[in-house]
């Protein structure tokens, strides 16, 4: 290189919100986690939907201001990814064994251990929150709570088999095509496009056209061959906050997730005008139920300033009435609800 020459570094490991990540080791090959906040803090685990990463799935959700107050005054924040999901990622290996969501969940434990972490509460969209439910059913004294946002638990319905295997072809012999990218949006995002932001909508299409479309196909598979997780459901007894927007391809799904589930464990919240990515198209509407959910937790420290007496806040009063959500309803004595919230005009 001669002297003047221009010297371009493309940062491909790029790290949100500060954090600093970390490539684990696991008995199914290495995964991506970053690290956000005190590692003396209870631990939140972040997973994300098939063909996204924890940038595109949860940055809306992780960049409001109110996330500071509810969660990283809390938490230690853990993101994992789906194998190959992260940022700048190579292709997953031809010879590489194909994971199941039994091997994905069983990552997401080795995850767990190489921390030095007894135990987590989860916070997954779809795909991740399937993966977490596993998890969750099959070492249920890690699992100190679910949030679970338009979660999967059956096996795919005729309509979703349909388009799985359409989805795995095309990627297969087309790649990251322009339909799979505009049809992975409509799943994850309602049509009216003016409600979310711009910013976290392009930082989705631009992780969609960086993505390796095998690594992608391979998720989707694994999501495709998942099993049903409805008996096992109603023996779990973990603290379950499930929120799913109402245009959501898989609305009925979370439904039947709360209706599964022992009525004093879970809660169900239903955000109007919102397709399945609620952390990136309306994440303001999650805080007020996160925040009294948490509350059921000893360790949970409200802030001096409190969400839940925001009058802007989508949830608060008299959009729903307090005590659907108060810790004592989301507690030990969790009982089932259906709260919409409305959504202001624009």
């Amino acid at each position: 290189m001669e002297e003047g020459d221009t010297v371009i570094t493309l940062d491909v490991d790029f790290v949100p919100w500060g954090g600093e990540r970390h490539h684990v080791p696991t008995a199914l090959g290495s995964i991506s986690v970053v690290i956000c906040g005190d590692q003396d803090k209870p631990a939140l685990l972040t997973y994300p939907d098939v063909g996204l990463n924890s940038v595109s799935c949860f940055g809306g959700l992780f960049s409001c201001a109110e996330a500071s107050s509810v969660l990283y005054h809390n938490f230690c924040i853990y993101h994992v990814d789906a194998p190959g999901h992260e940022a700048g990622a190579a292709e997953i290996p031809a010879d590489q064994p194909w994971l199941s969501v039994d091997d994905l969940a069983d990552q997401v434990a080795e995850v767990l251990d190489y921390f030095g972490l007894d135990e987590v509460i989860g916070l997954g969209v779809t795909g991740g929150a399937y993966i977490l439910t596993h998890f969750a059913l099959k070492y249920r004294e890690r699992a100190l709570g679910l949030i679970l946002v338009s979660p999967l638990c059956q096996t795919p319905s005729w309509t979703e088999w349909i388009y799985n295997k359409a989805m795995i072809n095309l990627l297969y012999f087309c790649g990251m095509s322009g339909f799979v990218k505009d049809t992975l949006l409509q799943r994850y995002f309602s049509q009216k496009l003016h409600l979310f932001s711009d910013l976290f909508f392009s930082c989705c299409v631009q992780h969609l056209a960086d993505a390796q479309s095998r690594n992608v196909m391979q998720y989707m598979q694994a999501i495709h061959h998942r099993v049903d997780l409805s008996e096992s459901l109603k023996n779990l007894k973990c603290r379950t906050l499930i929120i799913v927007g109402e245009h959501s391809p898989f609305h009925h799904d979370a439904l039947h997730i709360s209706t599964q589930m022992h009525r004093r464990y879970n809660a169900l919240i239903e955000v109007q005008s919102c397709g399945s990515l609620v952390t990136e198209e309306q994440p303001h509407s999650m805080f007020v139920p996160m925040e009294l959910f948490l509350m059921g937790y000893s360790f949970y420290q409200r802030p001096f300033y409190s969400l839940s007496s925001t009058p802007t806040s989508p949830l608060s009063p008299p959009c729903v009435a307090p005590e659907l959500l108060s810790p004592e309803s989301l507690g030990l004595k969790l009982k089932p609800i259906k709260t919409r919230v409305s959504v202001p005009e624009e």
